[in-house]
């Protein structure tokens, strides 16, 4: 799946992020609960290693909360992190925040901790700041690339919070996790294919999640493959065209809207066991790349070495 989202505010953000690590104190990443892998930036991982961090589990409601316990202790494990999981819309986490931030990097007089907070598109971050402002001062919604630019906030409790961007990296190392991206929707909706998406969910509800599958379109029996299950679907609730036929765009943005608001259950896209099996099958392709890189080197010293003995 082609996806074009790097687009040049993020490029800025990434590169002045990297100028202001220095200064920080704390990192805050706020990630999906339902793809916590995925929604988690390599970059904000690489220029943060020797920070004090936190992973904030954002749409904890959305996720199977059984999965979201596994992730924490992954994390914790990992990278040393403190985690949290949170439901931002039915709770108010600024408090337990910031109580994390001042047991990772206690409070020193005369001076604000500067804490950075980081994540990629529509996964809360604008809604967890202004939850710690205990005021509206970042803007939010359901769209991805909200924030344009960073910004200051002083919480005047001896924290000051860095906002950035969200920020998405120029390339996803396995085209599973650029799935479960856009079954999130971190992705904007222009920059991929809603039957393309929805074929990748329905694949996976099945195998991992097929009785809430069941029970939110009432089937008796579920169909053995992503296209039957949406055509199904689609006959369903009334996506036809001339004909009879199932209109099966119109069906999978039905699909994939109700799987993101929660509609079809408490869904999580991945667990760290399936990571690891990703991350030996990216293992692989590179090595692979590596082969064929050095093969056609192997190849044109050859041609080089011919073209030079044909001189003499």
């Amino acid at each position: 799946m082609a996806i074009h989202w790097y687009p040049g505010h993020m490029h800025k953000a990434s590169k002045e992020m990297t100028e202001l690590l220095p200064l920080i104190n704390v990192v805050i990443e706020v990630i999906d609960a339902r793809l916590p892998y995925s929604s988690s930036n390599p970059l904000i991982a690489q220029l943060a290693e020797d920070k004090p961090n936190i992973k904030i589990l954002t749409k904890a409601d959305l996720a199977d909360a059984a999965t979201t316990e596994l992730w924490q202790r992954w994390f914790e494990q990992q990278h040393n992190a403190l985690t949290l999981a949170v439901n931002l819309k039915g709770e108010e986490p600024g408090a337990a925040i910031i109580e994390l931030i001042n047991t990772l990097y206690p409070q020193r007089e005369g001076r604000n901790t500067l804490v950075l907070v980081s994540g990629i598109p529509n996964v809360g971050k604008s809604t967890l700041i202004n939850s710690l402002a205990g005021r509206q001062i970042a803007k939010t919604g359901n769209e991805p690339a909200i924030t344009k630019g960073q910004q200051r906030i002083n919480l005047r409790n001896g924290i000051m919070l860095l906002d950035t961007p969200g920020i998405l990296w120029p390339k996803i190392d396995h085209p599973a996790w650029s799935y479960r991206l856009a079954s999130s929707g971190a992705i904007k909706d222009t920059a991929m294919s809603y039957d393309d998406v929805a074929f990748f969910a329905a694949e996976y509800l099945l195998e991992h999640y097929p009785e809430p599958l069941r029970q939110r379109f009432e089937l008796q029996q579920l169909p053995a493959t992503p296209v039957a299950l949406l055509e199904q679907i689609g006959a369903q609730r009334g996506c036809l065209r001339a004909g009879g036929r199932v209109d099966l765009e119109r069906v999978s943005t039905i699909f994939i809207n109700e799987l993101r608001a929660g509609q079809i259950g408490q869904i999580s896209f991945e667990t760290p066991e399936m990571i690891a099996a990703d991350l030996v099958e990216v293992e692989q392709f590179k090595q692979e790349i590596i082969a064929k890189q050095q093969q056609r080197e192997q190849l044109k010293a050859e041609k080089r070495r011919r073209t030079r003995a044909n001189r003499r």
